[in-house]
This record gives C-alpha cells, structure tokens and sequence, in this order.
C-alpha cells in the first residue's frame, strides 16, 4: 500500500500521517482515519485520566485481524526514537533498568498513536508530580473479570455490591465497561496513601467480597478455580500495573472502547459493551459519567516549584512567579508550540564558580543547565552540563545581582539569547536544538546546532555532555548570516533512520544493553527475537579507510588485542559500524571465556606464538550505520526496528574465518534455551522486533535470560595460600556494588590455573591498602586478608546465593577486562520492575 502521506496540525504540532484510509477493523471496515477522527473527538473526555500519566500501548500496525486470523500486535513501553520531538516523556526507574514514556498530555499525542496504529492505551492509578517522580496513587480500581460461564451480568452484580462496600468507605465509586469483557470501578483518592497501601485495601475487600459470596467472587488467579464467577482483579493498584486508560478503544473485532457508565445502566437488563460511534454519540448529548472523577484529579504538575522553593521574591531580583507557570505556558504554546518560534538565553554567571547557564524554552518552561567551561563553539569538543531546575521563561531576560546568602549569589549577565528551534526532545536522553542569537551576542548571531546526552555514567542523571554537532545549519535555516565557523551547511531536520547523517562515529559510541530477564516477562503482546548469548567481549566495530576499530562497551580501545579483526576493513564498507560479540573458540568450535582470557594476556605480553594459537571469532549481531549509497552520505540505522537492521546486516552477506553473523532463532523462547544449553552457551538474549537502538542504554526491550549463573563481581583482596599455593593466594574476595557502597558477596577460591594464580597475586599486589573497601565482611573470611582497592572486576560461576547473599560454589571464570567496578550490579532478573498492561 502507497503511504500517500499528508502534513497535518494538531493542538499547534505539525505531524505526518499516512494511509489514512488502510483498514484497521476489518469487521467493521473502520479506518485509520476514523480511529484518529475519534480520538481527537474524545480528547477533552480522555486527556484528563491519562494525562501525567506513563503510557504503555498496544499496536495493532497492519490491523486487528479476524477470529480466525487475529492481527500482530506489538506492546510498547519505551518512547519510541522515532516519536515527535514534541511528544512529552517522563523516566520511569524501575529496580533494574529504566524506560522512557510518552504522556498523553494533549490531542497531539492522541493523534500521534493513532498514527502508530496504537489503539490501546494503559496507565497506572498514579501520576508523575511536579519533579516528574512517581506520586502517590489518586484513584483505586477494581477490575471485575468474567470467568468461563459468567459475562457482563454476572460483573454488573458484582459491581453493584462493590458499589455499596465503597460507599461505606466513603469512596464513591464509578463504572466503566471495559471494551472487552468485564467492568471497571474507579474510586478517587487523596493521594496520601502510598500503592502498596492502596494494593492491600483492594485485597482486603475482593478476599471479603469472596468470602461473603463464594458462589459468585472469586479473588485469586488460580484459573481451574474461575468457571462461573467474577474475578476481582486488586492487582492492578500495584505501581508497576496500568490497566486500560478509560475511553481507549481496544483491538478486538470491533472498534469498542473502555466506555464510562451510569449506575443506572449498569442496573438496567441488557448491558452491553460499547463502541466508538456509541461513544461519540454520548459524548456530543453531554454525557461523561466520568467527569466528577477526572476533576477530582490533580492536573499539571508545577514545573517551577523546585525554582520557587529555593528563591525568596523578597530577597532577590529574579522574577519567581507566584502562580504554576501556566499563563506562562499559555503563551509559549501561542507563540509556537511546534518547536518554533521558542527562546533561549545562555547567561554567565559569576557565583561561587565561573559557570555558564544554558536554558531553552520548552513546555512553558525554561530547560536549564550549568555549563562550567561555556558553550563549544567548535564540533568535537565536549563539555559538561549539569541540569538544574527548571526556570521560569520570564528569566531570560534576567542580569544582575543576587545577594551574598540567597541561592545562586553573583553577577548574572546575558551572554547571548534568541531564538530557538528544538529539532529533537527525548526526555532525560537527548536534545538537539538550533539556537540564532544577537550577532553581537556569544555565538555570533550565526544558527548554530548543539546537541545534549544524558551522561549518567559520569556521576548522576543530572549529567549530561554539550557539543556543537558537526551538521551545522544554513544561514537560510537560522535566519541569519552564512555560518562563519567553516562547518558545511546542512538541512535542518528531525534525524531519521532514512536520511544521511553525521557518522556516528563521531559521536560517543556505547552499546546498547540488555536487562536480565525470566520467562515470566514474555507477555502473548510483545514480538521477540532471539539470540544466542555470546560468552565473550561486547565490542562496537568501527570502519574508516579501510582501517577498524574496536571498541568496549566502556569505550576502551581494543583493537590491538585482536589484530586479526582488522579485516574487517576488507569485509565491510567504509564508515560502517556494527556491534558483536568477540570470542575464543575451543577444539570444539565452543565459546570458552577462560580460553579468552589466556589470549587476551598473551597478545598483551606479546606472546604472539601463544595467542595466535587460541582461535577468536567476531560474532555479528546488529548495525548501526551503513553508507547511504554513492555521494548520498550515511545512514543511521539506530532508529530502524530491530528486524529491520537484521535484514540490513544479513545483506552484507559476511562469512568469514574470523567473522560471522548467527542466524536469529526463529523459534519458541524454551526452543532457544535448549539450543543454548546444547551449545553449551550460558543463555540467550531476546529482542523486542519493534525495537530501535539505544546507544549507551540499558533498556527493556531486550532481555537476557541466563540457564547458568553467572556473576561479575570487584576483587576486593586475597588470602594467602598453603601448600602447593603458599607462593600464590587461596581465594580472592568479592564484592558488588549496593546503595550503599560495596556488598561483600563471599570468596572465590577454585577455578584457577597455576599460571593464572601467580598472575593474580602479583597484580593485586600492586594496589594493596590497609583497610576493606567493603562492610559487614565476616570474621572468619577476614582472617589473613590482604586488602587491595576496587579497580578490577572478575567474573564468577555460582550455583546460589545463600540467605545471607553470598556466593554459593563460586569457580572462577576470568577477568573482565571490558568492565569497570561502577558498571557491576547484581545479575538477577526483577519482573515486577516493568508495568504490564492488564484490565480484562
């Protein structure tokens, strides 16, 4: 199908759609068009329960099907690289990894998911707050599931003696009929009590509600026990569970929709669910059963109450609105919501230290960083910006003093300012914004392109890194004069995996991570891929001039270890970059990682006849950039779905005696464990197909599930041998890095060579300290130990950790080279960590 696609405006955003007409409901012949049209009807009814809220969606891209041939849906938790820069994002930190999720805060964003196709939204019974942190939960719900035998009447029942039960607690309490089987009750909070709390009020009154009417409730999950009753679902007051955003449609065989209702139709015989034409009708006659709920709930958080909660108006010249900000807000969408026509101003400001502020306009706001050594004015040359709170727009126009003792105290004056057209926003990950100032300003009154990362692993989410890109705009694109630093002119636009771009090997290149993960984390929504898990060095491999780099996933150089990957440079184009995994292969032709270790140190000491003598293969698994084609520059493939990079990789068509690209498993995740174990590999690595690239980030929607256990761990000191190891050590003791500082995690004493053994010792006495660097080390293993400081990581084999979390039958796997102490966490999968999308 043609995408015939089209420029629309929504809300002040300017979007592309597409095929606007491609079927969606086959049923019902309903289109992407219609889907969007009523999206946009239902804003003013849906924004207000899903607004500040992380959403979660489900895809329906080539249509929700037929019964007998249901369409592929795909369920997306991160903000998907290819979103609008507008679309707004907030960073959910969950125990082991983080995700990025857009909020539905305006008709925009609804449009947007109807584009995406994505019919289902789900959101959690909590918003974020003003410093864009989970708040306190400001609703309970109650998710009334039929069983086999039972359907909506049995629900409406069950909904009305709930009704009675809250009404007791004084909580009233609003239905909604699901759009699939069942019925949703919504009851406001306050929000002074936390999800926990509210989880355990809801399973306190479903475990009533069963034993007060075991022939009808039922409160458990146990499916052999549901025929015949509703279930009430509690669980779904967890922080880490949404449930479907009331007036979302949903992907079954009719475009239905998480409909609100009366207490009087849910009394009335013959309920049925709804769908969207229904709804619309409701809506345009003026019913919204919902609305005392949705005005019940806080609305925009107050971006500048960290701003306010530092300053005193009466002791400072700076402006410090008393209000939210939103007239403020109000005027920066009128002055031009779609990225243009906003602000900036970089001020230096001569407090404690001599610090640069660089600010730009965005939502109502200004976005702030301290730059201490001042904005780049050349491309290649980075600097760190810390972010601080948000200012008030009003600021940019601030010079002058603020007094000794107030927060901030110096001379504050305007080092430049202007316009400002943000060309990417990624919440907590990624700005690039062109700023034109005063020519008699800073940065000379040419357009200049700077880009913004989030550098966490410098110190904190609040650090990122400013350069000055190396495509600097037109004059023509800035308004202004021909850019006098010498840098080539370029079209300014929203990157896209489509189009050329600076090599990305210019910029910090980093690997993307995977989150461990169990098989409880597979949910029938998501479309995986899955890989072999390599035991062996991450390594990022960079083509220029026929020439190859290798790079660690710390971004040490380690092209000199593996000389002979330097034909790579014959093997792939110029300007290529791919990620693999390198590794030694025994007799057998199996990855061996102690075998990769021995070669590793004998090309280091030089011991070439040795090293050369322990073959190693680079396994391929993904590509991050390709030459667009003769004269058209390069393409970044990061933002293209992970089957789509796939492809682009097998196309290289590279079979090599040092290089190879596995074919992805094509079957069941148990079928791909059992290839791993019969490959004797300690695990495999699923993919989320739809997924893009992330550089530098660990990120869900790739998960590594381990048959073995496998731990990296810091040396923290060693214990003196006896006997045959008098002149070497009897075990080394680890430590993982905690909250806290380092966790002791036990000792390691078997697994080694002798060479290896006299190798350790000799190393760590060259860092030896007087004290542990780690706490709460038993008495016994401190006994005879030398202690050295935290610099190298190891890595063991385990069998289980005991009650007191150490390391049950550690064996010594090697040095990690490749890693540093601060990347070291414990390898244990945390499934609740991520939201799942549940609600009938």
């Amino acid at each position: 199908m043609a995408r015939r696609e089209q420029t629309v405006k929504v809300a002040g955003h300017t979007l592309k759609v597409s095929n606007l007409d491609k079927i969606l409901y086959p049923q019902t012949g309903t289109t992407k068009g219609e889907v969007m049209d009523y999206f946009q009807q239902v804003a003013p009814a849906l924004i207000p329960h899903a607004a500040w809220r992380p959403a979660t969606r489900k895809r329906w891209v080539d249509g929700v099907g037929t019964a007998e041939e249901p369409g592929k849906v795909f369920f997306r938790k991160d903000l998907e690289d290819s979103a609008p820069s507008w679309v707004p994002s907030a960073k959910l930190q969950h125990k082991t990894h983080a995700n990025t999720y857009p909020l539905v805060n305006n008709e925009a964003v609804l449009a947007w998911l109807a584009q995406m196709a994505a019919l289902e939204i789900h959101v959690p019974q909590w918003r974020f707050d003003s410093s864009l942190e989970p708040a306190n939960p400001d609703r309970l719900v109650l998710d009334l599931d039929p069983g086999p035998g039972a359907g909506l009447e049995q629900c409406a029942e069950v909904a009305l003696i709930c009704r009675e039960i809250l009404d007791g607690m004084e909580l009233p309490s609003f239905p909604v009929t699901s759009g699939s089987k069942g019925i949703h009750l919504y009851a406001g909070l306050d929000g002074k009590y936390t999800s926990d709390q509210v989880n355990e009020v809801a399973k306190e009154l479903a475990s009533t509600l069963e034993k007060e009417h075991p022939q009808l409730v039922l409160s458990s999950m146990k499916r052999s026990l549901r025929e015949n009753k509703v279930l009430v679902d509690w669980s779904q007051n967890n922080a880490s569970k949404t449930t479907v955003c009331p007036y979302s449609l949903r992907g079954r065989a009719r475009p239905t929709v998480a409909a609100p209702r009366t207490w009087q139709e849910i009394e009335a015989q013959g309920l049925a669910q709804l769908d969207f034409h229904e709804v619309l009708e409701r809506i345009a006659d003026g019913m919204e059963p919902l609305a005392q709920l949705a005005s019940a709930q806080r609305q925009d958080p107050d971006r500048l109450a960290a701003y306010r909660s530092k300053r005193d108006a009466s002791l400072t010249p700076e402006p410090v609105p008393e209000q939210s900000g939103k007239a403020e807000k109000a005027q920066s969408v009128q002055a031009g919501s779609d990225g243009t026509g906003l602000s900036f101003v970089i001020q230096e400001h001569h407090a404690r230290r001599l610090h640069w502020d660089f600010r730009l306009e965005h939502e109502g706001v200004l976005v702030s960083w301290a730059v201490p050594k001042g904005p780049p004015l050349e491309p290649g040359v980075q600097r760190l910006a810390v972010m601080t709170e948000d200012h008030p727009l009003s600021y940019a126009s601030f010079e002058g003093s603020i007094p000794k003792g107030q927060y901030g105290a110096g001379e504050v004056s305007i080092w430049d300012s202007g316009r400002c057209v943000i060309e990417k926003w990624r919440e907590g990950k990624e700005v690039i914004a062109v700023l034109t100032g005063d020519p008699a300003g800073g940065l000379g009154g040419v357009p200049r392109r700077f880009v913004l990362i989030q550098a966490a692993g410098m110190g904190g989410k609040d650090n990122w890194l400013l350069q000055l890109a190396k495509d600097q705009p037109s004059a023509a694109e800035g308004g202004a004069s021909a850019d006098s630093s010498g840098a080539g002119p370029d079209a300014a636009r929203e990157p896209s995996a489509k189009q050329a771009v600076a090599d990305l090997s210019g910029q910090p290149l980093r690997p993307m991570l995977a989150t461990p993960g169990t098989a409880g984390d597979f949910g029938v929504e998501q479309d995986w891929s899955f890989e072999m898990k390599w035991d062996g060095y991450r390594a990022l491999a960079v083509v220029s001039d026929g020439g190859t780099k290798l790079l660690s996933r710390t971004g040490h150089d380690l092209t000199g270890d593996f000389p002979e990957l330097g034909i790579l440079g014959s093997l792939l184009p110029d300007r290529c970059v791919v990620d693999g995994e390198i590794v030694a292969l025994d007799s057998s032709g199996r990855p061996d990682f102690s075998l990769l270790q021995q070669r590793v140190s004998h090309q280091r000491k030089k011991r070439t006849k040795q090293a050369s003598a322990i073959r190693i293969q680079y396994m391929l698994f993904d590509v991050l950039q390709l030459p667009a084609g003769k004269g058209a520059g390069l393409e970044d493939l990061t933002a293209l779905p992970y089957e789509q990079r796939r492809q682009r990789l097998a196309g290289l068509d590279i079979d090599h005696q040092y290089v190879q690209v596995p074919p992805a498993h094509t079957g069941t995740l148990e079928q791909a464990i059992e290839t791993s174990r019969e490959l004797g590999l300690e695990g495999v690595v699923a993919k989320e197909r739809d997924s893009a690239y992330e550089l530098g980030r660990r990120s869900g929607s790739w998960l590594k599930l381990k048959h073995q256990l496998h731990q990296e761990a810091v040396v923290i000191g060693w214990r003196t041998g006896q006997g045959s190891r008098s002149r070497s050590l009897a075990s080394l003791l680890l430590a993982i890095p905690g909250h806290d500082g380092l966790e002791y995690a036990g000792r390691v004493g078997t697994g080694f060579s002798d060479t290896q053994l006299a190798e350790i010792r000799e190393r760590l006495e060259q860092i030896e300290r007087n004290t542990p660097p780690a706490k709460q080390i038993p008495a016994a293993h401190r006994r005879d130990a030398h202690w050295v400081s935290p610099k190298y990581v190891a890595e063991v084999r385990y069998t289980e950790l005991t009650s007191e979390r150490l390391l049950r039958h550690p064996v010594w796997r090697g040095w990690r080279e490749d890693k540093q102490p601060d990347e070291v966490h414990w390898e244990t999968a945390d499934p609740s960590g991520n939201q799942t999308a549940n609600g009938g």
